[in-house]
């Protein structure tokens, strides 16, 4: 970064190609070599898309989750697809960290500032997913019973009774849910999935679904998520950068293989056709190399 210019190749090569516990080791080390900020001075040097993607990796990955929840709930409106993305799609593990990192970071309440920005059946179910407190293994004497009561609250009546399907989903466990969902299609001849869609709305549709196919496979919810964010009119970067970013060190390889198998096309192709620069480099990086 010294001197005139940004060898921006050098930036992408030491720290995409470090895991992020390593690139929170080279951040303290420049800042005790320099006495300046790494992150400060990346933003200084870069630009766009590339810049938004590098201080993403240069962030602790559980404070980066909360950063996330943060920046989708302050100012005017909420971004509930960010709010769905993350709470649908991590462990009770992970949703008590973040809990936890939240109070520390900003001094307040996750629960209590999603519940202050977010309304009605769509809060109840957030709230639940923020308890993090799943059932554990699966009762076989209430896997029938389940499938029979998400039936009778949905198809089986005029309307629906929203509070039971947020209760089965919110609170059995995953191993459960997977057979819950079995027993639903014999039971009705219908996917939960084509349930959801029609017997609910909006936010609230948004989030069942996504806890929905979270349960049957998170690689699988994250590669069609990362293929709407492209293949779209214009690229979602926000999004396409938060799921690079946050599975990178988690499922990136299962995600890539669902990818291909669910669109018949490479991800690294795909980021090759819809970005540009240093920045579709780096998102390649991060996909673990050239599987096309």
């Amino acid at each position: 970064m010294k001197g005139i210019g940004t060898d921006e190749e050098a930036i992408l090569r030491l720290l995409v190609s470090r895991c992020n516990s390593q690139r929170q080791e080279i951040k303290a080390a420049y800042k005790t070599r320099y006495g300046k900020d790494l992150v400060s001075e990346l933003q200084s040097e870069l630009g766009g898309k590339f810049e938004m993607l590098v201080v993403a990796l240069m962030t602790p990955r559980i404070l980066y989750d909360v950063t996330e929840l943060k920046n989708a709930i302050k100012g005017a409106g909420t971004e509930e697809a960010v709010l769905v993305e993350i709470l649908a799609s991590r462990t009770p593990e992970q949703i008590k960290e973040i809990v936890k990192a939240y109070k520390k970071q900003y001094r307040k309440s996750l629960e209590s500032d999603i519940s202050g920005d977010t309304a009605g059946y769509f809060k109840r179910m957030l709230v639940i997913l923020l308890q993090a407190s799943r059932e554990e293994g699966v009762d076989e004497e209430k896997v029938e019973k389940d499938a029979k009561e998400l039936f009778a609250a949905g198809e089986e009546k005029c309307g629906t009774d929203e509070e039971k399907f947020i209760s089965i989903l919110g609170n059995r466990s995953t191993e459960h849910l997977r057979k819950v969902f079995d027993a639903y299609k014999k039971l009705s001849g219908y996917d939960i999935e084509d349930s959801i869609e029609r017997e609910t709305s909006g936010s609230l549709q948004d989030l069942l679904l996504a806890v929905v196919k979270c349960t049957r496979s998170v690689p699988a919810y994250f590669a069609e998520s990362l293929y709407h964010s492209m293949r779209r009119a214009g690229t979602d970067d926000e999004t396409l950068i938060r799921i690079m970013v946050s599975r990178s060190e988690v499922d990136m390889l299962d995600i890539r293989a669902e990818f291909k198998r669910m669109y018949k096309q490479s991800l690294y192709n795909t980021i090759q056709e819809d970005t540009s620069g240093d920045y579709r480099k780096a998102l390649q990086y991060l996909t673990g190399g050239n599987d096309g």
